[in-house]
């Protein structure tokens, strides 16, 4: 397993730019089973989940191939209705198939999925959902055994609570039910948004979107689709908290400011100057002193996946930040590494409390899951020596190439083999 090697303290300058959006790109390649023919997705991040989810989608019986960033899937001769656990394993988001196989091929079986190791995160709304809209659920030895013979049918569903992945699934299967959908309190999530737009691009009707009310009025046929990802304000967020963390001043380009509001407003909080300048973001991280306090709530309030990040920056911040999640409560397997570099971190429910410290010091650490990898890296290029970051497969899942782009502004950071698995 690859390792990463990194030299603190140390501060980033220049340009940064953010690539296509993990959470939004995995939902559209499922979308396209909903078509017949070749769809085109553009600014594809070449991530760990992307690659998965283009196995998950040969294995149905699709065509990818990379042109670039762009993706294209033919869907042209999908016959396939069975994701396989040695795929699903690995990602969650692969449970995303069942919505567009159900209502494409009106049956579906899908393995239970995998993925970060962290908190029960159970697919029970993605089922009722499936079964609000006629299908037939069972479970058998691990998958998912789903069958919709006379195809799905409209109905009224209330999410509770809301669950962007949950909300994402059962739209793809609504838009080719009988009559009329609605979705309440549905996650409005831009990559949420994103997905319905593409979706009424490919000539589905919806009408909410990015609200907590989407309502779908069902179609025969869809059309592929030629869309171009959102950029990732996760990955934005994360190198904005770098520069932070760092006491730095660094440009992040290809971003879109309306997603990151309250990102923003905590890094201000703690005395960061951020200016939004159209497609990207200029932080001075210099002055960055003040503790803060943030609950992880639905978009557009502070996204859970920025939870680990802001907790690295609360260790070098003078006085007392209060991070509490609502989302997951049990989102906290990073505090015992951070704990290893030296902060002075107390759990508290689902809250952590951190008293920020004067120095890290570099220590071995060991990614437990795709944002806390990000939290343990920033933290380790502040911390003085060196660092060693173990399990590193954890953030290729989702940051494209992020020691290539920390390197290019500055970060000491190196990726190196790991010893080999006994």
């Amino acid at each position: 397993m690859d390792q990463f090697e990194i030299e603190g303290p140390c501060r980033v300058a220049g340009t940064v730019r953010v690539s296509g959006a993990k959470n939004a790109v995995l939902p559209l390649m499922a979308a396209t089973l909903l078509a017949r023919g070749e769809s085109r997705i553009h600014n594809v991040p070449d991530l760990r989940d992307t690659r998965t989810m283009a196995s998950v989608l040969e294995t149905l019986g699709a065509k990818t191939r990379r042109e670039g960033d762009s993706l294209i899937v033919d869907t042209s001769r999908a016959e396939g209705t069975e994701a396989p656990y040695e795929l699903v394993k690995t990602m969650r988001a692969s449970i995303y198939v069942l919505g567009p196989l159900l209502a494409a091929r009106r049956q579906a079986r899908v393995s239970l999925p995998g993925g970060c190791a962290w908190g029960p995160r159970p697919v029970d709304l993605h089922l009722k959902g499936m079964e609000a809209l006629g299908a037939s659920i069972e479970l058998d030895a691990g998958y998912i055994v789903a069958s919709a013979s006379r195809g799905l049918r409209g109905c009224e569903i209330t999410f509770d609570p809301s669950s962007v992945g949950a909300t994402a699934n059962v739209l793809m299967a609504a838009v080719l039910a009988r009559g009329t959908t609605v979705l309440e309190n549905a996650a409005r999530e831009p990559e949420v948004t994103q997905l319905a737009e593409a979706l009424v691009c490919m000539g589905a009707t919806i009408d909410g979107i990015g609200t907590t009310t989407l309502t779908v009025e069902g179609v025969e046929v869809l059309e592929p689709m030629d869309i171009r990802v959102i950029p990732d304000r996760i990955e934005a967020g994360t190198f904005l908290a770098a520069a932070a963390m760092l006491r730095s001043k660094l440009v992040v380009e290809d971003v879109r400011a309306d997603h990151l509001t309250s990102t923003i407003s905590a890094l201000r909080e703690c005395g960061c100057a951020v200016t939004d300048q159209g497609d990207s973001i200029e932080i001075d991280g210099s002055q960055a002193a003040e503790p803060f306090n943030i609950v992880t709530r639905p978009f557009p309030g502070f996204a859970t996946d920025m939870q680990a990040q802001m907790m690295a920056v609360a260790c070098g911040l003078d006085g007392i930040s209060v991070l509490r999640d609502t989302i997951y409560p049990d989102r906290f397997t990073h505090v015992a590494e951070l704990r290893r570099l030296g902060a002075d971190i107390r759990l508290d429910g689902n809250s952590a409390v951190v008293r920020g410290v004067a120095r890290l010091r570099g220590a071995e650490v060991m990614a437990t899951d795709l944002r806390a990898s990000a939290a343990l890296i920033i933290a380790g290029l502040a911390a003085e020596g060196s660092t060693r970051l173990h399990r590193v497969y954890h953030i290729d899942r989702g940051y494209e190439r992020i020691e290539e782009k920390l390197r290019a502004i500055g970060a000491k950071i190196r990726r190196v083999p790991g010893p080999p698995t006994p």
